[in-house]
């Protein structure tokens, strides 16, 4: 007696064939596909511009020629907009002005597998795009940032200069690396990085909060040398040495104060300390040999710096456990963005 044959299971069987044939038919026509090529979006901040961003434009055109160039006019009086968008670039403007608030509405705003970072006053060499594009996806980085080697004498002020090294120096100090150029506004990111990048700064701080952001969570960042030049003819800096100067300062002493509060707590609860016991032992002394506290004042003071140094260090003790939670949500935030460049 011969079985009688389930329709189901052979409609189940036709559908298998089926797809099995489609798919050999699809890799007949398509041996291989062709990877996607990443997106590439250059970021140019600009406030009065004019003389320099079409060159920079024209040039990360050349070298670039895939990429997207956006320029965001942050309040210019000249026609700075007006030139960027004839030179071939996507120009949109940011109405808080500072750097900062421009960097941030750019990594808000834009979305890409590759973000270069460029000033807009043709400063920076667009041939070494390339080479930090390549060193960010073939090492599996997440910033390249460009180290400025001068090319002319007066591409890099003496004071910028100082500020520079004051800065690279505390970096060392209290993250036991960092870059030799901390300032430089000329980087590459990956997706990964812009997108868990809080930005906070409002200014040109925002060169040391790239950084700092790198160095805080050990994230994988390299450096490359890269020419420097002087600002074409027409254009001037915005920048001026003693007020950048003490911003800068004052940035040293906030990061440290904000990345490291348990130091910097603790060093102003020692230096407390030690004037209240300098204040106290002669009171001491005096109460010892003749039983009596002269100088009562003397002691309420002594008491009350030593109470003061007390909660200092308890102040560090809090913050640097509020420090370490914020840390961890920074990296979490990270840590949920794809990575893009693991191929």
């Amino acid at each position: 007696m011969s079985a009688v044959p389930d329709p189901k299971r052979s409609l189940r069987g036709n559908r298998a064939g089926m797809a099995e044939a489609l798919v050999q038919s699809a890799q007949r026509e398509f041996p291989q596909a062709e990877a996607a090529q990443p997106r590439v979006a250059v970021l140019v901040p600009c406030f009065n511009e004019e003389a320099a961003v079409a060159t920079v434009v024209a040039d990360f055109r050349k070298f670039l020629p895939s990429a997207e160039i956006f320029v965001y006019d942050n309040n210019s009086s000249d026609r700075t907009a007006a030139v960027a968008r004839d030179a071939g670039a996507k120009v949109r403007s940011e109405r808080r002005q500072g750097k900062g608030h421009v960097v941030r509405r750019m990594f808000a705003d834009i979305d890409a597998d590759i973000y270069v970072l460029v000033d807009g006053d043709a400063t920076y060499d667009a041939s070494s795009a390339p080479r930090m594009i390549e060193a960010l996806l073939s090492d599996r980085l997440d910033m390249v940032v460009g180290h400025r080697v001068d090319q002319a004498a007066a591409a890099y002020r003496r004071g910028h200069r100082t500020g520079n090294w004051m800065l690279t120096r505390f970096l060392s100090s209290v993250f036991g690396q960092a870059f030799t150029d901390i300032l430089s506004g000329y980087r590459v990111f990956s997706r990964r990085f812009v997108k868990s990048f809080p930005v906070l700064s409002d200014g040109f701080e925002i060169e040391t909060e790239l950084s700092v952001h790198a160095l805080e969570l050990a994230l994988p960042v390299a450096e490359l040398t890269t020419p420097y030049f002087a600002r074409p003819e027409g254009s001037f800096s915005k920048l001026n040495t003693w007020r950048d100067g003490f911003r800068i300062l004052a940035t040293i002493l906030k990061l440290y104060r904000s990345e490291k509060p348990l130091r910097f707590f603790t060093a102003i609860g020692t230096f407390l300390m030690l004037v209240s016991i300098g204040l106290a032992i002669p009171v001491i002394a005096t109460y010892l040999e003749q039983g009596i506290v002269p100088r009562l004042p003397t002691a309420v003071l002594s008491m009350g710096l030593m109470i003061l140094a007390v909660l200092s260090v308890s102040s560090g003790l809090v913050l640097d456990t509020v420090t370490r939670g914020r840390r961890e949500m920074k990296l979490l935030a990270y840590l949920s963005q794809p990575a893009g460049n693991s191929n």
